[in-house]
């Protein structure tokens, strides 16, 4: 035999050898028997509905799929089962009466949080509602989110609003971009609940003035495709060296507060002494990995969605002058001094109806957080696999045209009078989800976002650059874990008499 008969049958068995993974798949989705998945959209061998989630905007992709396929439906990602509910009644059975069985978290491969030693440190990414994920829920619940830490927190809140208000005051006449500026504002805001000391200042600059930029990364990072995501058996190989790129920008946040863990671990002579979150996180003893990982989760939570809602919230009033001029007219006659404080908020029901408006017509997490069927289980008639990723479609509930009057129209007064509230019962509007994984934040969102738009629309004019008409505005979206304007707001503030 020659050699190059010797080459040709050694290239013919590494070929055999690589359609082995792909014979498999291919044997596996055609033998695949048993109770009925939701309908969905016909999937391609191998790469199933891979091509049908193409492009910028996969929750518009599944809310046309939706139209076609049912309110619950199921497609195929790679080797990966996709289960999607887009109406109020699906969403009720994936967030309520099925709740326990598809209340898991499905974790992209590229997040830390996909490894053991990590996961059971996450709130927001543990795999499963274990014991060690309701110690953290009741932690922040008791140290953060309760009515009385709330309060106690109401000066820390305002201050840092009025600061914002200084910082933009100082630049009339000069162009700003907004989400900047209230990003700074409530970041500060968590580093003085968690560290007793800001980590920016309005200009970018200080410990913390990358944050913006890395935990927009972090967030991108776990919201990019990835094929060890569709097929898990390349999950060892970080193809796309996602997983790495994760790991490397989390040092980086990790690095902004790491040696204020380390000098207040050395300070800490009086245990009883408690100033902030880190040291209620020391008192229980907890490790430089767990405070890490609890303080990540919770500053992009925090920063990223609330930030979000109020840039769109700001570029519709501009767009919707009868609004704007409707909220003004109420924070007016509800405000005696030119500073707005919290105690106000309660007397401002326009205002309200307005935050609650954004969170519809630009729900801040288009679906919500991945669930995972922690078990097989039936739903409206259809089987769920176990491990199937879950997706709840706020977006496609959020502008169904069945459930709500002129969906595309921003309209705060569909809010006035009608009952529906941040608490996940009505599942035609759950802007922070719903069941046990329901966003723990609400509280204080429910009072930060309002009081940071109250202060911007009560005490500015705002103008966009170069005297552009507000009805050119672009408001196209970028998809991520939270829905961003494409391009940022850049507004010209002029301070009001």
């Amino acid at each position: 035999m020659d050699l190059k008969a010797i080459a040709l049958e050694i290239n013919l068995l590494h070929a055999s050898l690589l359609l082995i993974p792909l014979l498999f798949l291919i044997f596996k989705h055609i033998s695949l028997k048993g109770p009925p998945l939701p309908p969905g959209p016909y999937p391609l061998p191998i790469i199933g509905n891979i091509l049908q989630m193409a492009g910028k905007k996969p929750y518009v992709a599944l809310t046309n799929l939706a139209e076609v396929h049912g309110p619950l439906m199921s497609l195929r990602l790679g080797t990966q089962i996709l289960i999607v509910g887009s109406s109020p009644a699906a969403a009720t059975e994936i967030l309520k009466t099925h709740d326990r069985a598809l209340s898991g978290r499905y974790v992209a491969h590229a997040h830390p949080a996909k490894s053991p030693k990590f996961n059971r440190l996450s709130l927001g990414f543990a795999s499963e509602c274990n014991d060690q994920w309701k110690y953290l829920r009741a932690l922040c619940r008791t140290e953060l989110f309760s009515p009385k830490v709330l309060q106690s927190q109401v000066e820390l809140r305002e201050k840092k609003v009025m600061e914002m208000v200084g910082f933009l005051g100082g630049k009339e006449g000069e162009v700003v971009v907004i989400e900047e500026v209230v990003f700074a504002a409530i970041f500060n805001t968590m580093s003085n609940t968690f560290f007793s000391m800001d980590f920016m200042d309005f200009e970018g600059k200080g410990r913390g003035g990358k944050m913006k930029e890395l935990t927009r990364k972090f967030v991108d990072l776990f919201s990019t495709p990835n094929l060890s995501d569709f097929y898990p058996i390349l999950s060892g190989l970080d193809i796309q060296g996602l997983r790495k790129k994760s790991v490397q920008n989390n040092k980086k946040i990790y690095a902004i507060w790491e040696d204020i863990i380390k000098e207040r671990r050395k300070q800490r002579s009086d245990p009883s002494v408690r100033r902030d979150f880190l040291d209620a996180l020391l008192e229980i003893e907890f490790s430089d990995d767990q405070i890490n990982q609890l303080i990540l989760e919770l500053v992009t939570a925090g920063t990223a969605t609330s930030t979000s809602a109020i840039e769109w919230l700001i570029a519709e009033l501009l767009r919707n002058q009868e609004v704007m001029r409707k909220l003004r007219d109420e924070l007016a006659n509800n405000i005696s001094k030119d500073v707005v404080r919290e105690s106000h908020l309660p007397q401002l029901p326009y205002l309200q109806a307005c935050v609650k408006e954004i969170m519809r017509l630009h729900p801040p997490a288009p679906f919500l957080f991945p669930h995972r069927a922690v078990e097989t289980c039936q739903v409206m008639g259809y089987t769920i696999p176990k491990d199937s990723q879950v997706l709840v479609n706020m977006w496609a509930i959020s502008l169904d045209p069945t459930i709500w009057d002129d969906p595309l129209s921003f309209k705060p007064e569909r809010f006035l009078n009608s009952g529906l509230d941040y608490k996940g019962n009505d599942f035609k509007f759950i802007p922070f989800g719903a069941g046990r994984r329901i966003c723990q934040g609400i509280p204080l969102a429910a009072r930060q976002i309002p009081l940071i738009i109250a202060s911007l629309v009560h005490l500015f004019d705002w103008v966009l650059t170069n005297n552009m008409d507000p009805a050119e505005l672009d408001m196209n979206e970028k998809f991520s874990a939270a829905l961003q304007m494409e391009h940022p707001l850049h507004l010209v503030p002029k301070a009001r008499k």
